[in-house]
């Protein structure tokens, strides 16, 4: 029987590539008929992506971190050409979410007895996201973290980071539009999921993000002290471990599948890990657009009930809501 032709995009550059890069390919060789791409300053992992899958490659392998996974994404989006991942970044947060395992051989065991599944994936200021983009503290505390930090030290490595903007929290005006209203408060983090993990606390205000609802959910954090915070990112993790809304006053969050988002004054934009430019930040939601390797379930699942708050702003300071002017 012919192995299954697949290519893999290796990103060596990513924090847990090390070792594992060297002896990658040859592992995957085990199980298929594999062609070996490596991203670098003259081709990206799109670009990469691209030639696989013109090469006929029913499966593209993304080994690298959110950044990798999502440029490789972006080649795929639409076709028939399945994603396959293995988590080597440093937060590899698409592949928690979609329960991947983080150890190498998890990972593999996934590519080879896992099954394709579609998902839902965004367009965020012409870039493909698969996870999320953020404005404010998530972003700022990413985008100022060294890169040799976070290759020593992985997640860890934000901590630092985040507990130095904590102490100098600035909230900013922030007006979101979506196809029936237009939103105006102040905040100090905005986050737009098709999908996060739980320990992405600053996108947990709904009970549930998931990206296979055709929508794209939206939490506001507005807090002004280290405490506040503190306590604001507490409560949101554990509401999201039990599946509840955040119902803090200083959160708010709704969902929706387009979404503009400006800021005064202009904040830095975070999509997928990676750093972006400042707002505006638009995003759409692109149903069912991606297929990807998840872990095989034993059983059907029930789909989860609906949710029943869908949407909260109330409390959220200097708000102000109107319909959207067509």
């Amino acid at each position: 029987m012919s192995q299954r032709r697949a290519a893999l995009i290796l990103n060596l550059a990513a924090g847990g590539a090390g070792q594992s890069g060297d002896s990658l390919p040859a592992r995957l060789q085990q199980d298929f008929a594999l062609d070996v791409y490596t991203p670098g300053p003259e081709r990206s992992a799109t670009a990469c992506a691209e030639e696989a899958r013109r090469s006929g490659a029913d499966l593209v392998i993304a080994a690298g971190g959110d950044g990798t996974v999502s440029g490789v994404a972006s080649a795929l989006l639409g076709t028939g050409t399945c994603l396959g991942i293995l988590p080597l970044g440093t937060a590899n947060s698409i592949a928690q979410t979609l329960g991947i395992p983080a150890d190498l051989e998890g990972a593999i065991d996934v590519l080879i007895h896992g099954e394709a599944t579609r998902i839902d994936a965004a367009c965020a200021n012409g870039k493909t996201m698969v996870l999320l983009s953020a404005v404010g503290l998530h972003a700022d505390t990413v985008g100022e973290t060294p890169l040799d930090a976070k290759q020593r030290w992985g997640v860890l490595a934000y901590i630092g980071t985040g507990l130095k903007k904590l102490m100098s929290l600035e909230p900013f005006l922030v007006e979101i539009e979506t196809d029936e209203q237009r939103i105006q408060c102040r905040a100090t983090a905005v986050t737009i999921a098709n999908m996060a993990p739980v320990r992405t606390v600053l996108a947990q205000g709904p009970p549930v993000v998931s990206p296979q609802d055709g929508r794209l959910d939206l939490t506001i954090v507005s807090a002004t002290t280290l405490v506040e915070a503190v306590a604001t990112g507490i409560h949101l993790l554990r509401t999201a471990l039990d599946g509840d809304p955040a119902d803090r006053d200083n959160i708010g969050f709704l969902a929706a599948p387009r979404l503009r988002l400006t800021t005064d004054p202009p904040q830095s934009v975070l999509i997928d890990g990676e750093e972006a430019g400042t707002t505006p930040l638009d995003v759409e939601c692109l149903p069912g657009a991606l297929a990807v390797m998840v872990p095989r379930r034993e059983q059907a699942e029930a789909p989860p009930p609906a949710p029943e708050v869908e949407e909260k702003l109330e409390g959220l300071p200097d708000l102000e809501i109107a319909p959207k002017i067509a």
